[in-house]
């Protein structure tokens, strides 16, 4: 992953390529633009095909789970500058290599991952088996720059992958195709045979991925510098991934479609019927940075959370351990608190489905499953001066959604259980009153609505049908 978008861009227009991993340029969160467009080359109409056939099938635990934890470690953990120190500040690789005999974490650190993930309510986990940097986390025949032959003298990635398995989360692979200390790493751009040699090399790794650890659940390409998809090979590498792991599913970054899409650090939803997952970080960095304070706050992550799977999507949320593997303690109680939601709030994120809420008020979120729609007050309108003199005639807190082009059966709490007493002009505007003037739950409060059909949401299509008395808007 990048140190940022800005210095990422700035790296590959350096080098050449900056139109390879371009960014979406769709607007809002609910956007029709693919994050990474389909590449439209028959020649991937194989892969392609054999995908497609099997995808509702093997995504079917992933469109369910909507969260998962990534996991950024690695040498650059040791440095603790991020995970882009070795090239953004130009350490030299003889130099760089001493940190992989100074690597020494502590046990079996995987499970505080992943019961740390457990209890955030993350249903799957990925790991970085090589990064950018070059070092192996695994055991493998193909190099000596490796955890098993360097400091830690052992497979990091089969002690992740026992850990995540024993606390019944899926597992998944994070692997780089870019590689800054392999000598064909960037010759392979403009030398036929160091190309040959490299790509021999990574589907050499990838193969023992795919062969040493039982059943992996995703693979997770990343940037694909210097090679076209030709170049790589990238048919017959996931050809050969899917003949390891029939049920697994890949992501769109070694240049083909893949199975989903793969927004960074922002959300886009791909185009309807096209799957896709937000990655992004708990602060500004994802390997471990000691420096660096800025962390979202649990309402932040409970708003993207419900905002990706708004739009039919996932959000995969980074951890960077440090160089023992332990977890930074701001990481684990952010993730703590929001698993403290998830365990009452759950149903609002889990196995819902894309929704259509167009111009929805800042104040709020919604999900759906089937007809249910889940509103999430973000910010508890609370009473105001004015509010308290209205309360003579109405009591309580009110909640007023507008274009609600479904009808309302019933509303509760789901944090308290309480019925909520509702009003509905249909389509302009749902009210949910007498609600406790107290925010029933944080970070943000949940209103389950049962309606009689599918609950979609266009509060710019009410606009000519509100009664305005007299006001010429035309």
């Amino acid at each position: 992953m990048e140190m940022d978008a800005i210095s990422r861009r700035s790296f590959l227009k350096h080098m050449g390529v900056a139109g390879a991993l371009a960014y979406s340029t769709g607007t809002g969160a609910f956007g029709q633009a693919p994050t990474q467009p389909p590449t439209g080359n028959s020649e991937f109409s194989a892969t392609d095909a054999m995908q497609a056939a099997t995808r509702a099938q093997r995504m079917a635990w992933w469109h369910a789970a909507k969260f998962g934890m990534f996991i950024h470690w690695g040498l650059y953990s040791v440095l603790g500058q991020h995970e882009w120190a070795m090239e953004a500040e130009g350490i030299p690789i003889p130099q760089y290599e001493l940190m992989a005999k100074h690597f020494h974490p502590k046990p079996n650190a995987a499970r505080e991952w992943a019961r740390l993930a457990k209890r955030a309510g993350q249903k799957y986990m990925v790991m970085t088996t090589k990064h950018h940097e070059g070092f192996c986390m695994f055991d493998t025949k193909l190099t000596n720059y490796c955890a098993p032959k360097q400091g830690p003298g052992r497979d990091l990635v089969r002690e992740y992958v026992e850990a995540a398995r024993a606390e019944g989360l899926r597992v998944g692979f994070y692997y780089s195709l870019m590689d800054w200390h392999h000598p064909d790493g960037a010759l392979c751009k403009t030398d036929e045979a160091a190309r040959k040699r490299f790509v021999a090399y990574t589907h050499g790794l990838i193969r023992e991925l795919m062969t040493n650890y039982g059943k992996i659940d995703v693979l997770w390409y990343d940037v694909d510098w210097p090679l076209t998809p030709e170049q790589w090979e990238s048919e017959r590498m996931n050809q050969m991934v899917f003949e390891l792991q029939p049920e697994i599913i890949v992501n769109n970054r070694n240049g083909l479609d893949g199975d989903f899409s793969t927004p960074e650090q922002h959300i886009q939803a791909a185009k309807m019927g096209r799957a896709w997952e937000t990655c992004m970080t708990l602060n500004d960095s994802w390997g471990y940075n000691r420096g660096d304070d800025s962390w979202k706050t649990p309402k932040a992550i409970v708003s993207n959370l419900a905002t990706c799977a708004a739009g039919g999507g996932n959000y995969l949320l980074n951890i960077g351990p440090k160089p023992d593997g332990s977890v930074p303690a701001e990481s684990v109680e952010i993730l703590d608190a929001v698993g403290k939601w998830l365990d009452i709030n759950g149903k609002a994120i889990y196995q819902t489905q894309r929704g259509s809420f167009a111009g929805h008020p800042p104040n709020a979120n919604f999900t759906r499953n089937g007809n249910t729609l889940y509103i999430h007050e973000k910010y508890w309108p609370g009473v105001t001066p004015a509010a308290q003199w209205l309360s003579f005639f109405q009591p309580g807190v009110v909640v007023a959604i507008g274009g609600l082009k479904a009808k309302v059966k019933s509303a509760r709490l789901l944090k308290t259980g309480q019925n909520v007493t509702f009003s509905q002009d249909e389509p302009l505007h749902l009210r949910l009153t007498g609600l406790p003037v107290e925010a029933p739950d944080s970070p943000s409060t949940v209103i389950e609505v049962e309606c009689e059909s599918e609950p979609i949401i266009d509060a710019w299509g009410i606009v000519p049908l509100w009664p305005r008395y007299k006001v010429d808007i035309s």
